[in-house]
């Protein structure tokens, strides 16, 4: 099982950027698939973004698409979460996840989770 360990979030005006990360450990990272969520008050948790083992291949929430880019880096056991033209509405706690199911969107299909980054931004 792979622990995981988010950083980077904080409070960001709108049109701002911020970059978050996730850091790996515990087992073979590059053999899982990757995504982030978001949550916020009120909602379950929303697919923003997932990531192929080999960082060919994204997949991303329409609500984000052209702002927000996922990349990973395997030789630093890393995923990362580059966020520009940042709304209000994308204010949440953002959590890291690994799994082997593909490039999917559904909460259940990940099996590790981070504790979560809050990024607030302000209008």
């Amino acid at each position: 099982q792979v622990q995981l360990v988010e950083s980077g979030g904080g409070l960001v005006q709108a049109e701002g950027s911020l970059r978050l990360s996730c850091a790996a450990s515990g087992d073979t990272f590059s053999s899982y698939f990757m995504a982030w969520f978001r949550r916020t008050p009120g909602k379950g948790r929303e697919f923003v973004a997932s990531i192929t083992w080999t960082g060919s291949r994204t997949y991303y929430a329409d609500a984000v698409k052209g702002r927000f880019t996922i990349s990973r880096d395997n030789a630093k056991n890393k995923v990362y979460l580059q966020m520009n033209s940042l709304k209000s509405e994308d204010t949440a706690v953002y959590y890291c996840a690994s799994g082997s199911r593909g490039l999917s969107s559904n909460v259940t299909d990940y099996a590790a989770w981070g504790q979560g980054t809050q990024v607030t931004v302000s209008s």
